[in-house]
């Protein structure tokens, strides 16, 4: 499917009117692979590589400390995403193998942690065998988070409202990384309705997505129909999480997408999840809701309902 590129050198007009009508058809849209510095993101990606390829023990030896810690690596067959969507769901577990950090990679010296916030302020875990991989990490976490300040500020002035308006509820943000890696898939292997990732919507803002050139990543249009994306060697793909829809009274789109089994190789995929501060209300934007009109859906706090999502979709 085609998905529109919104080029952050381009005239802020044109950055508006293209983030606009992506965000209102399908949830989903591009922006170059060069928003960034290439050696940045080219570092990250290739230090995610040898993660992955650490011997098992490696690997394991920064698993998730206890029940419930939202960082470290998470094993093959850990996390069922499809829960976050339904919690009562069976749900046969994901086919993938993953490694997440938190947001002491972008702290800044001002920034003051929420009392409740201590779940999400949790320190990241980084693997002795591999040293290069925090710093390499800790560049790219705050390159994207810069991305995601502009992104936001673009989306303020796309739904008529101040382009600093959600600068307060995004300056102390509780944004997560996260790597993943899907094995090669033998022939006829996979269970019975198994998926590399089921079918979810993401919980924060905004997703900034790289892929390697193996296909897999669908997104379900409004008719119901799965639609595959192409992957993109020069982009990086955006999608809008539960907040923007909820903020937007689902004006704009939080689209449930998943990874399927189609191509059996070997795939790895790199998420920066820009999430609000912890203590961010998410209610109805003024602009977004006509006159007579109710909201769709009651206010929530963005830590609370991101520690929610995350709970439901671990494997017990």
């Amino acid at each position: 499917m085609d998905l529109s590129v919104v080029d952050l050198q381009a005239p802020l007009a044109d950055q508006v009117q293209t983030m606009a009508s992506a965000c209102e058809s399908i949830g989903f849209f591009r922006i170059p692979l060069s928003s960034i510095d290439r050696a940045v993101a080219d570092n990250a990606w290739n230090d995610a590589q040898k993660f992955f390829a650490l011997p098992e023990a490696d690997k394991t030896d920064i698993s998730f400390p206890r029940a419930g810690y939202p960082y470290g690596y998470s094993p093959f067959g850990f996390e069922t995403l499809a829960k976050s969507v339904d919690p009562s769901l069976p749900g046969t577990p994901d086919m993938k193998e993953s490694l997440s950090v938190g947001p002491d990679c972008g702290l800044r010296g001002n920034q003051v942690a929420h009392p409740e916030s201590e779940w999400i302020r949790s320190p990241s875990l980084w693997p002795s065998s591999l040293p290069e991989l925090r710093s390499s990490w800790t560049a790219y976490y705050r390159a994207l988070a810069g991305v995601c300040e502009h992104l936001m500020s673009v989306m303020a002035i796309a739904l008529d409202l101040p382009a600093d308006y959600f600068a307060p509820v995004i300056d102390n943000p509780i944004s997560s990384m996260r790597a993943l890696h899907y094995p090669a898939i033998a022939v006829d292997a996979a269970p019975s309705g198994a998926l590399r990732a089921g079918a979810h919507s993401d919980y924060g803002t905004l997703t900034i997505l790289r892929t390697d050139e193996v296909p897999g990543l669908e997104i379900e249009a409004a008719d119901g129909t799965w639609l595959e994306v192409e992957p993109m060697a020069d982009m990086f793909l955006v999608n809008l999480g539960d907040s923007i829809a909820q903020w937007t009274n689902d004006r704009w789109r939080s689209t449930v997408h998943r990874v399927n089994t189609t191509d059996t190789r070997a795939r790895q995929s790199f998420a920066f999840f820009h999430m609000a501060n912890w203590d961010a209300i998410i209610d109805c934007l003024p602009t977004c809701l006509d006159p007579g009109e109710s909201p769709r859906q009651a206010p929530v706090q963005a830590g609370p309902w991101l520690l929610e999502k995350f709970q439901a979709t671990v494997t017990t």
